[in-house]
């Protein structure tokens, strides 16, 4: 990233599922590529994690009508099994995640820093949207 502090964005959700199940959710590709995706129009059609300090993710995010696509990579610095996962994105930017068991639900709470190309409420939107897409996933699929 720039010069600078970058702004740290923090946004999370509350998921009426147990922290071992939104752990696997999070966390197995196969269940990645089904909810990775911030509106209908895009997917993530390939994923493989390697979940383990200095082990390597990979989403490739890409428009449904193929116009754009990404790769969404970097490497875990914080491997907690089913309470946190901390990561150092390919451009440098680095990524908290906490899952706090609340009963029967799972609390999320996501902190980056964000990049300069974007606004900060688009990213923030951006990202909020993939955590509601994991959110509904989660709570709609009955695979364990």
């Amino acid at each position: 990233m720039g010069t600078g502090n970058p702004v740290t964005i923090t946004l999370e959700t509350i998921v009426h599922s147990p922290v071992e199940s939104v752990w696997k959710y999070w966390t197995d590709p196969k269940h990645i590529t089904q909810w990775n995706k911030a509106s209908d129009d895009w997917h993530t059609p390939y994923a493989e994690n390697d979940l383990r300090v200095g082990g390597k993710f990979l989403s490739r995010m890409e428009a449904k009508d193929g116009s754009f696509g990404f790769d969404f990579s970097g490497v875990y610095d914080e491997v907690s099994i089913n309470e946190s996962i901390s990561y150092t994105i390919a451009d440098g930017r680095k990524v908290k995640i906490v899952f706090i068991h609340q009963d029967s639900d799972t609390k999320i709470i996501t902190s980056f820093e964000a990049e300069e190309t974007n606004t900060v409420e688009m990213q923030q939107a951006g990202w909020q949207a993939i955590l509601d897409n994991f959110k509904k996933y989660v709570e709609t699929v009955k695979e364990e």
